[in-house]
């Protein structure tokens, strides 16, 4: 018996360990003695999360991608205990010695100081203020938010600098948050995109076990929309054969609860996120296995994957063609077609630096 005979982690969208891509050699537990042991093997699926601290200098990471529409972007946290088996964030932790499976979701690296970096980055004379992104990387109110509150504290920051910040989150736990962000508003200098991937609750349990239930983002949307943040909705990732019949549904949905815009990214599964989707889509959806997987090559030029820049966060062949036609139906239909106003950069002042030293001009 091998690790991969096991159920699957509680509470985990992985049930593996993929090889490392940078590492020479990979450990496969061997546990043909203890076959018998229910109660040991039992214990093996509870995979507890560790929090590591993480010393980096710098917390803004810069990015050239054509696909993304920011060029910077704070990400508190390494890893993400959300666990969605899609997550193509995965492979990152692989540069950090670790696997894209169990690995990712329970190792979560945590910038205690985030907020102290982001101040003074913001305080530099370099630099000109333009929209930076929470997160580009993993999500910035992922479980571990709720204690470290670093996402908060690195908005408190953003708030007295006035600095524009785009709030990109599949937790409800942003609305703890709404006294900062509907004063943000005022000077408009916040939005929040809300990720709804499907409203079958059963299927949102298993494919992003850690992330708020569908139902809890739709009252997010509410919330945040009563206090006067505008919201976009994102289906993210639409899956082809099993969520993108719900575009329709999902979009009058995210209308309902007062989102003004809305957008999509079909399925990508770079590197090694592709053995744990397909390991989970195996475990957990067996009977669709074979047309999830068909459908998928269908958007990528008959793999299951497509890094061209300009194609990959959309596909490409009839299927692709389908979604975004259905997308872009459905969105004018409910009024989520439009773009957001732009941030204002008017209102920008440059914080004093965690040093406390004040410029002399």
């Amino acid at each position: 018996m091998t690790e991969d005979n096991l159920p699957a982690a509680k509470g985990r969208g992985s049930a593996i360990r993929p090889p490392n891509r940078f590492e020479s050699k990979h450990r496969e537990p061997d546990l043909e003695q203890v076959a018998d042991d229910v109660e040991y093997l039992e214990s093996l699926r509870s995979t507890p999360t560790q929090f590591i601290s993480d010393d980096s200098k710098s917390i803004v990471s810069s990015n050239d991608s054509p696909d993304v529409f920011f060029r910077f972007s704070v990400n508190p946290y390494r890893g993400c205990a959300h666990g969605c088996s899609y997550c193509y964030a995965r492979p990152t932790h692989e540069y950090l010695g670790l696997d894209a499976g169990l690995d990712f979701e329970s190792k979560i690296f945590v910038k205690h100081r985030a907020p102290e970096l982001f101040r003074d980055w913001l305080a530099r004379e370099s630099w000109q203020p333009e929209y930076i992104a929470f997160s580009g990387v993993t999500d910035c109110y992922q479980p571990a938010e709720r204690e470290y509150q670093l996402t908060r504290g690195c908005l408190e920051v953003a708030l007295e600098a006035r600095q524009p910040v785009g709030v990109i989150t599949k937790n409800a736990l942003v609305t703890r948050d709404i006294d900062l962000l509907a004063e943000m508003a005022h000077f408009n200098t916040i939005s929040v995109s809300i990720s709804v991937t499907t409203l079958d609750a059963k299927l949102a349990a298993t494919m992003e076990p850690r992330t708020s239930a569908p139902h809890a983002k739709l009252r997010a949307i509410r919330d945040l929309t009563d206090a006067g943040i505008p919201i976009t909705a994102m289906i993210a990732p639409v899956i082809p054969g099993l969520t993108d019949s719900e575009v329709p549904a999902i979009l009058e949905a995210v209308a309902a609860a007062g989102a003004v815009s809305a957008s999509y990214i079909v399925l990508r599964l770079p590197r090694n996120v592709r053995p744990v989707f397909l390991e989970w889509l195996e475990r957990t959806q067996p009977s669709r296995k074979q047309l999830v997987e068909s459908r998928i090559r269908s958007t990528r030029d008959g793999d299951l994957n497509n890094p061209n820049f300009g194609s990959r966060m959309r596909g490409d062949g009839e299927i692709a063609d389908q979604i975004r036609q259905t997308f872009n139906v459905f969105a004018r239909k409910h009024s989520l077609d439009a773009d957001l106003e732009p941030l204002s950069t008017e209102h920008f002042r440059r914080p004093t630096p965690s040093s406390g030293q004040l410029r002399l001009f």
